[in-house]
């Protein structure tokens, strides 16, 4: 027997007639959304018994990003049933050579001048849905339209898919917003407003039901290998020394008594793996209650991403290489000094 991509259970040989219980049990278990303890017992593999339920169809708009195709790599290797769409429907350069991009569906959609009906026969009818689409710049329109109306439709077409079961946006911590009045420039309005109609649309692609909802609110997401600035990026080694860093005691008290973004710029920033973590898990999280993960801790709490050690790493670095260095200078600095007093000698005769 076997299952594939939540299809049905397809006879191979000759069943036993245990076998052939079995089979009946499990597809009984899959139509009901139960799982029987004999079915569980009955020697199928040592797969837990998540891994013997249907496949879930997961669509992540943003899919070709930076958080998007890491998201999509993470629901790869969970057995998901993945789409990935993205203005270019393109694979991403980073991940290109990668077998697991072979796994799954990379579409092409404008999220601001793609007709409905177009939209939604690209989107098709999925479980799940991830957005990680956003936009920065300094155009109070374009931030409107990039934040928010393209989630909007990507959302909306979602659920006239009519399967949804759960969503899942990458939105803006609560203390980024708090900075939104006084510490920002005026452009910036576009950013807030647009992520506010963002997750009205998300929640209402589940029928207003919070618990179908996870927003995953990063301050500032790093990783990858490049340092940037539209958008702004720091790489994984710098980022996760100063993740490290902020997560300091002395840093976090200092943190939760400044104001505006000058706490932001206190707490310590989240890598890109562990928010593409949390909104992979959140997509196949069935328990019925999804979270709302505010800031780094949370995120990582959820994601279970292990504490960084950037720092640690970076000072383990620089001692191994004054080590290094000190050994080199104990056997080549007496050469050194014995070659000069050798000319000064050689110079005096």
């Amino acid at each position: 027997e076997n299952i594939t991509e939540g299809k049905t259970i397809k006879r191979m040989g000759n069943m036993t007639l245990m076998k052939s219980l079995h089979a009946l049990l499990l597809a009984f278990s899959l139509q009901t959304g139960m799982l029987p303890s004999v079915a569980l017992q009955s020697g199928w593999g040592s797969s837990p018994a998540s891994s013997l339920r249907m496949s879930s169809e997961v669509t992540v708009f943003g899919g070709g990003g930076f958080a998007g195709s890491r998201v999509c790599k993470l629901l790869v290797a969970q057995g998901a049933s993945v789409t990935s769409i993205s203005k270019s429907g393109t694979v991403p350069k980073w991940c290109k050579d990668e077998p697991w991009t072979k796994e799954m569906e990379w579409k092409s959609a404008d999220l601001l001048s793609v007709e409905e009906y177009s939209l939604d026969e690209v989107v098709g009818s999925p479980d799940a849905i991830v957005s990680c689409v956003g936009v920065v710049g300094t155009d109070r329109n374009v931030l409107l339209k990039g934040n928010g109306d393209a989630n909007v439709a990507a959302f909306n077409s979602a659920k006239r898919g009519g399967k949804l079961k759960r969503a899942v946006y990458i939105s803006v911590g609560s203390e980024v917003d708090a900075c939104k009045e006084n510490w920002l420039p005026e452009f910036f309005q576009g950013y807030f407003e647009g992520k506010i109609l963002a997750e009205k649309a998300a929640l209402d692609a589940v029928g207003g039901d919070e618990k179908k909802l996870c927003l995953v609110k990063p301050s500032f997401i790093y990783g990858g290998s490049e340092f940037g600035l539209f958008p702004p990026r720091v790489n994984y080694e710098y980022g996760s020394a100063v993740e490290e860093l902020l997560f300091f005691p002395p840093f976090k008290a200092l943190a939760d008594i400044t104001p505006g973004l000058i706490k932001v710029a206190l707490r310590p920033p989240v890598c890109v793996d562990s928010v593409a973590a949390a909104c992979a898990k959140a997509a196949t999280d069935d328990s019925g209650v999804l979270p709302t993960l505010d800031g780094t801790e949370e995120i990582n709490g959820y994601s279970g991403q292990p504490k960084s050690t950037g720092l640690t790493d970076a000072l383990e670095w620089g001692k191994e290489k004054a080590i290094e260095f000190y050994d080199w200078a104990k056997v080549e600095v007496p050469k050194a000094v014995d070659a000069i007093q050798a000319k000064v000698d050689e110079t005096k005769k």
